[in-house]
């Protein structure tokens, strides 16, 4: 099994009731750089954005932003 590192951006805009425009805002992230985040087209994944989230969520856990799941080939 391959794996793959999953962003969960939607998840959480949904989960906080907010849009992707409005943590662009509140995270001070580009709004393309989220959507591309969200939308699984990024192959390098920014920490500082990651952080940035994490801060504007107000979130502890880096796995409640990105998570390792196993995919088949």
């Amino acid at each position: 099994m391959k794996k793959k590192v999953i962003v969960k951006i939607p998840e959480l805009i949904d989960a906080k009731g907010i849009s992707l425009r409005e943590l662009s805002r509140l995270a001070d992230v580009r709004h393309a750089a989220l959507s591309e985040l969200c939308n699984q087209k990024r192959e390098n994944i920014n920490f500082a954005h990651i952080e940035k989230i994490a801060d504007a969520l107000s979130i502890n856990d880096i796995r409640e932003i990105i998570d390792l799941v196993e995919v088949a080939e």
